[in-house]
């Protein structure tokens, strides 16, 4: 019989274990890039197709078709791009200061009076 002591220990080590490899496996970053793209094109058609579904449901109940669906394609095109762009930013910033990382300014022991 295995002492509960025994079996706590095991498992913190498997849990250890698992951990290391997640954090490999993570700072590799494999697939990370297509995982952003492919992010981010879910992000567009959700808002566009979104913005379809809503302008599509209110021409049903108020029966100004086409208009609602007009208005909530624009809207949720432009709402999707603008969520897009910003994500995009984000991605290419954080991408370009792990690739560039800036440096510390040297610092100024001059007087400049």
């Amino acid at each position: 019989m295995t002492k509960p002591d025994d079996s706590l220990g095991r498992l913190d080590r498997d849990l250890d274990a698992f951990e290391a490899g997640r954090r490999r496996a993570t700072s590799t970053g494999v697939g990370s890039e297509a995982g952003e793209g492919y992010r981010l094109v879910g992000q567009l058609l959700g808002g566009v197709f979104g913005g379809i579904g809503l302008g599509w449901l209110f021409d049903h109940f108020a029966h100004t078709t086409p208009w609602g669906l007009v208005i909530g394609l624009v809207g949720g095109a432009t709402v999707s791009i603008y969520a897009t762009v910003r994500a995009a930013s984000r991605i290419s910033a954080r991408a370009e200061a792990k690739l560039n990382p800036v440096a510390p300014a040297p610092k100024d022991d001059d007087d400049d009076d």
